[in-house]
């Protein structure tokens, strides 16, 4: 690295914090970035916008060490540097929030957060108890109420994103960089982690921020970059630009306005949910969920918003027989009591399910999209009692062509595709079960505004087709965007129900906080 360990700002005080210039990036069968140059200011909160893939993520990882370019040069501070890892990076004042959760489940919370940089007493033994207040500090900061001796595997996706942000602002770098940091947030932990980021900025750190929601760019940004397929399109002032120009340059065309106004015939009851209540044995509350009833009818979908904590994951996870079986109340599907104490009996009964966390509930990075798609459905791909590839491909093929996967075929790897197209793999998964029932446990998150938008009209056009949706989402709009009606979670009871035509954000947040 050409840039030492010592170096301050003030020895070039008028130099930008970052230039890159010129870098570009090749992957085996793919240019990820093709000459492009990023200039960022002291102290500004510098967006970079673009689609999955558009190669957001691959420049900020050279940024931070984790890749090196295979052209172009890089300054930090006015200082030459070529980092040949993390470590590099780190030295010269830069910490990276990466997307992917990188916590070692099995640790504490503290340990994740000084993980490879331990605190040690003058006898060199870890010192449990400095870390475990500096996290608590760290955590308090976030206005986070997680405790730094709770194992990071028990954790909701949302608290461990802010076990990673607190794991960055560790470093105390005067450069830091968020990837997509609120994709697992709720508006209120989006809100905390606001207020965190004006507290850095008002200190003077340069923060480089990703994010697909443009609502967040356009409060928090001083300057926005758009990159488009690996290129730079353009740099420009948020005063001077507006979402639907950034989303116009990111996917080069214009979008349509995600608009389901004309009204869905609503069908027959499909489910009935009585009285749910889910014990939590351990918590001072008691329960993840109490007395919750609802209904859901064929044709329509049915929202359920809530913060962190409110119970969605676990209504949808109890219904479909992959929670806690010490539930009590009563479902009924199609009119009969139903009790799922697996997941292969709510799927033999034609629900299906679309987790959270894509990356470790819902897919598997060795098997390709075939087998990613096919996974649910194997008994169809046999012949003989064997798995037959020509048999897969055309099972999966009706699937792919109907959600739009973009993949270069069935049997590229699954990992090498965006997370939209991800994310329609797993829904292609469970639609060739053929369900009457599809849960969608925040099925957005992660995913840019061109391939939201298809997601969009995929969920509606399957909804059009008689089936029933409970969809739960951490941004309000997307709910009042789709939903026909939408009920309301507060620290799992039920709080309110509204129609589309009298449901608000307003209304909603109200309703979640118990204003």
């Amino acid at each position: 690295m050409s840039v030492s360990i010592g170096t301050k700002a003030a020895d070039h005080a008028d130099a930008p914090a970052v230039v890159m210039r010129g870098i570009t990036k090749r992957f085996p069968g793919v240019v990820a970035l093709a000459d492009v140059t990023l200039e960022v200011r002291r102290g500004e909160l510098h967006a970079i916008c673009g689609e999955n893939g558009a190669g957001k993520s691959t420049l900020m990882k050279i940024l931070s060490g984790v890749y090196q370019p295979d052209e172009g040069t890089l300054e930090i501070g006015g200082v030459p540097a070529r980092f040949t890892g993390t470590r590099d990076a780190e030295k010269a004042g830069i910490a990276i929030i990466h997307q992917e959760l990188a916590l070692v489940e099995d640790l504490s919370v503290a340990a994740n957060v000084f993980l490879g940089r331990e605190k040690r007493t003058a006898l060199g033994l870890l010192d449990d108890r400095s870390m475990h207040d500096e996290c608590g500090r760290l955590l308090e900061s976030l206005e986070c109420p997680v405790s730094p001796a709770t194992r990071t595997g028990g954790l909701r996706v949302g608290d461990q994103q802010l076990v990673e942000i607190a794991k960055a602002l560790s470093l105390d770098a005067s450069i830091v960089v968020m990837d997509e940091p609120t994709s697992a947030l709720t508006e209120s932990e989006s809100a905390r982690l606001e207020r965190t980021i004006k507290r850095l900025l008002a200190a003077g750190t340069t923060i480089l921020y990703i994010s697909h929601k443009m609502d967040e760019v356009f409060r928090l940004a001083d300057r926005i970059t758009v990159l488009r397929d690996g290129r730079h399109v353009r740099t420009v002032n948020r005063v001077d630009t507006s979402p639907r120009q950034i989303t116009s340059w990111m996917v080069g065309r214009e979008l349509a306005d995600h608009e389901f106004r004309q009204a869905r015939t609503r069908g027959p009851t499909l489910l009935e949910v009585r009285g749910l209540t889910l014990p939590w044995p351990d918590h001072p509350r008691g329960y993840r969920l109490s007395n919750v009833s609802f209904d859901l009818h064929a044709g329509e979908i049915l929202g359920v918003a809530g913060l962190m904590g409110a119970g969605r994951t676990e209504l949808l996870e109890t219904i479909f027989g992959a929670g806690e079986p010490t539930w009590t109340g009563e479902i009924r599907l199609d009119g009969k009591p139903v009790r799922f104490h697996h997941p292969r009996e709510a799927c033999d009964a034609r629900i299906a399910m679309v987790t959270e966390d894509r990356k470790r509930l819902g897919l598997f990075p060795d098997l390709d999209v075939a087998g990613n798609v096919s996974l649910c459905s194997l008994s169809e791909a046999l012949r003989g009692g064997f798995l037959s590839r020509r048999r897969e491909e055309d099972l999966v093929a009706g699937p792919i062509r109907d959600t739009g996967v973009k993949t270069p075929g069935p049997h590229a790897a699954i990992t090498g595709l965006s997370g939209g197209n991800q994310q329609k793999c797993i829904i292609g998964r469970w639609l060739l079960t053929k369900p009457a029932i599809l849960l969608l446990d925040d099925p957005t998150r992660g995913i840019d505004v061109g391939a939201k938008a298809e997601l969009y009209a995929l969920i509606d056009r399957l909804c059009r087709e008689g089936l029933g949706v409970i969809l739960t989402s951490s941004e309000l709009p997307e709910l009042l965007t789709l939903a026909d009606r939408i009920i309301v979670l507060a620290e799992g009871r039920l709080t309110a129900e509204f129609a589309r035509a009298e449901a608000t954000e307003q209304k909603i947040i109200e309703a979640a906080t118990g204003g």
